[in-house]
């Protein structure tokens, strides 16, 4: 386990992973662990290509799922039988690859047994979006006003404002805040810092919030720089913060089911609905590749599509 603890340090302060990213990987090189364990394999090095394909047929199999719990704790993770799901799978070839790449590298192994593990192809998803009536119940301020409705009022303009994950929302600081000049610096996945334009709407409930909620929720000396803040003046868990937003989906009267990401996927569709640059949009979202990107023009496509047939006299 130590090599796995050390690649999570590699990952953390070398490769500016998330805190989601690190977790993720940690869990599948532990679940690893204990199936080479039961396979008597007892050191690192035993291992070759042909125990990696096996692993992996075991785990399209069954999904073993870790969890606080009395087996976890005896060293043996918690059996569910379900079936991997495709993006799963993808997740486990790519944490095996990237920890025994780093093995190799750091010279703690003499070979890499997963050099020639190849990735799946991974099918597209369509992001799903929210319409511009949804946004607009969502985005309607709601009474009574007290600081925590402020609070959660600022962070739905600031999201659909500019795009921003939940977890840099969540991790946004004061000192990040460029009002007067009229944007924010973010840092997003590899601690790459972006700067990201904010407008007048989203300005002005984010200066309503500092001004009448935010001063009321910080504790003198205790509270973190954090912009937004929990009713105990803490920073908000990434269930939290989420919590909210949903529960203001509900209050707002959307009855179908939202995602995080659905807010982030909103901005940059009507950004390119309305004539935006896709250049533009890859730097304001943070993606390193222009393909990740060009997922919004299938979107956006099959929107012009329906208003040419809505509204073309041969449509």
């Amino acid at each position: 386990m130590a090599l796995i603890e050390e690649f999570g340090q590699y990952l953390r302060h070398e490769r500016g992973q998330s805190e989601h990213t690190q977790k993720a990987y940690s869990t599948i090189l532990n679940r690893f662990a204990y199936w080479t364990a039961e396979q008597q394999l007892t050191h690192w090095d035993d291992i070759n290509l042909s125990h990696l394909l096996s692993y992996l047929s075991y785990r399209r199999a069954s999904v073993e799922h870790f969890s606080d719990n009395p087996a976890k704790k005896r060293g043996r993770p918690r059996n569910e039988s379900t079936r991997l799901s495709s993006e799963s799978l993808y997740l486990e070839i790519a944490a095996l690859r990237s920890f025994f790449r780093f093995c190799v590298q750091e010279q703690f192994l003499p070979s890499n047994p997963a050099e020639n593990l190849t990735l799946p192809r991974r099918w597209k998803r369509l992001p799903k979006t929210m319409t511009d009536a949804e946004i607009q119940c969502l985005l309607r301020p709601i009474e009574p006003i007290t600081p925590s409705t402020l609070c959660d009022h600022a962070i739905l303009e600031l999201c659909y404002a500019s795009g921003l994950r939940l977890s840099e929302l969540r991790n946004l600081r004061l000192e990040q805040l460029r009002l007067e000049a009229g944007f924010i610096q973010v840092i997003g996945k590899g601690n790459k810092e972006r700067i990201v334009p904010v407008g007048r709407t989203a300005i002005e409930a984010i200066e309503r919030y500092e001004q009448f909620g935010r001063k009321k929720l910080a504790k003198a000396g205790k509270s973190p720089s954090n912009l937004f803040l929990t009713s105990r003046g803490t920073a908000f868990a990434a269930g939290t913060l989420w919590g909210r937003i949903k529960k203001r989906c509900t209050l707002a009267g959307i009855d179908r089911k939202i995602t995080p990401h659905m807010l982030r996927h909103s901005f940059a569709t009507h950004l390119l609905e309305h004539g935006a640059d896709l250049r533009v949009i890859q730097e304001l979202l943070g993606h390193s590749s222009i393909t990740t990107t060009e997922t919004y023009t299938h979107v956006a496509g099959k929107r012009l599509k329906a208003v040419h047939q809505q509204y073309h006299p041969r449509g």
